[in-house]
């Protein structure tokens, strides 16, 4: 396939890119029984201590609240191999832009972040390293050991092209002088979500519109009203990924709660310009739903003393004052490590990625609070990271909770995009006072999924 119909089809999918060093000539595949001995064979190139043909090796990712992290677990790997790994942190907007013109015929870095938006049109477009001949001979790599919704996403045509870096899991953040202030009580684990919503009522009402009881962002749905979708009994996408049930009578009613919650919280055009996470660091927002990606900036922020984290409300679908089975789900999602199809020495750049996924990388990552583990087992080191504030509502989410995996299909950001606009949820999210714009939405949006997967 060219190049230049590579770019239009990522274009078509992906709102931005990344660049970086390390590029070569030439599609590197995965190797044969000799490959390492065919790379290291070369005369004329410089041999590491570990004996790769390459010294040094460039990893772009978004986060910076992760960077010091990974370096110092990619430090530990450098020390025993001999090759240093540079961390470079790139925005989320200029990391897709960037990248999408290395896959075009620019220089790409070495290994990168892949995301579930995008990960099925680089894989099939031969721009990532096939890493499956790599993983049957690393013994210390076993499928079986990672989350599966995670491992399966960097899967394609019976091919692996990405390990598991992670996954997260959603919580509730609250502001304890906000609900001292407005005489509220403090969220709890038994919360169901129309407990929020009088909790966000009161101290939207109480302040007289000083403060908000609660902001959402609805363009961040992993985090937000994905979860009460699945709450209330529906799918934003099928788990054969063939369609949808947004538009059916629990979809509305998980959405009809959405809408609720947007009558008592910060209007979108407030979320618009200043953010959810700058409305609750600054006191104007009493409550946000956050990912686990997350926790650090509220860590490390000046008032995080008064800042406290719930599991997710759930749903009483069955109106028996319990938390049920199927009625608190929270999205999960996992970044997966990758590498430039292209890169000079595709064994070092393997190692490395093998590295950040074995069970020493991942139980540091966990204990440095950079995320919780693509690996399972680990979560718990994680939950200990952050002296002084309990994390913990983010692993027990899933040991006592259910998880989802954040839906996509070949093409998520075409629905995703559209959901978005004009004709899905726009109107609906600008407007929450009228519930019959949020239960025609619904009706919009099955149709727009249910569109776009017809015509992938």
């Amino acid at each position: 396939m060219s190049k230049k119909l590579v770019a239009l089809l990522l274009s078509s999918v992906i709102t931005a890119g990344l660049v970086g060093c390390g590029s070569s000539e030439g599609v590197q595949t995965a190797p044969s029984a000799n490959a390492e001995t065919e790379q290291t064979a070369s005369s004329d190139a410089a041999v590491s201590a570990g004996g790769y043909t390459t010294d040094s090796i460039t990893i772009n990712i978004w986060d910076s609240n992760q960077q010091a992290g990974l370096q110092a677990i990619a430090d530990d790997w450098s020390a025993n191999s001999g090759v240093k790994v540079n961390i470079e942190v790139i925005d989320w907007d200029n990391y897709w832009t960037l990248l999408e013109a290395g896959a075009s015929g620019g220089e790409m870095p070495d290994v990168f972040w892949m995301h579930s938006n995008t990960a099925q049109m680089y894989m099939e477009n031969d721009i990532l390293l096939d890493l499956t001949d790599y993983i049957a001979a690393d013994a210390s790599v076993n499928k079986d050991n990672f989350y599966e919704g995670v491992w399966n996403l960097y899967s394609s045509g019976g091919k692996q092209y990405a390990l598991p870096k992670d996954h997260d899991t959603i919580a509730l953040l609250y502001n304890k002088s906000v609900f001292d202030k407005y005489g509220v009580e403090y969220p709890t684990d038994d919360w169901t979500w129309d407990d929020m919503y009088e909790a966000a009522k009161a101290i939207t009402e109480g302040s007289g519109g000083d403060v908000y009881g609660m902001a959402m962002n609805t363009s961040n749905n992993q985090d937000g009203w994905y979860n009460l979708v699945y709450d209330y009994g529906a799918q934003v996408i099928t788990d054969d990924h063939k369609g949808t049930t947004i538009g059916s009578a629990e979809g509305k009613a998980g959405m009809e709660m959405v809408r609720k919650l947007l009558t008592v919280g910060a209007p979108q055009s407030v979320v618009a310009e200043t953010g959810t996470d700058s409305l609750f660091m600054s006191g104007k927002a009493a409550m946000i739903t956050q990912g686990s990606w997350m926790i650090n900036a509220f860590y490390t922020a000046e008032n995080h003393n008064d800042y406290a984290w719930a599991m997710l409300p759930y749903a009483d679908t069955n109106s028996n004052g319990t938390c049920d089975a199927g009625e608190r789900y929270s999205a999960y999602n996992g970044l997966g490590w990758a590498a430039n199809a292209n890169v000079a020495d595709p064994k070092a750049c393997y190692d490395l990625i093998s590295y950040f996924c074995s069970e020493e990388g991942q139980k540091k990552q966990a204990q440095l609070g950079v995320t919780m583990g693509g690996l399972k087992g680990v979560s718990e080191d994680f939950s200990d990271a952050f002296e002084g504030m309990d994390v913990s509502a983010f692993v027990r989410a899933e040991e006592e909770g259910d998880l989802f995996f954040r839906p996509y299909t070949r093409k998520t950001t075409v629905w995703e995009d559209a959901l978005q606009q004009q004709g899905g949820f726009l109107d609906a999210w600008q407007n929450p006072e009228d519930s019959a714009l949020m239960a025609t939405a619904c009706d919009n949006a099955q149709k727009i999924i249910d569109d776009a997967i017809a015509a992938e």
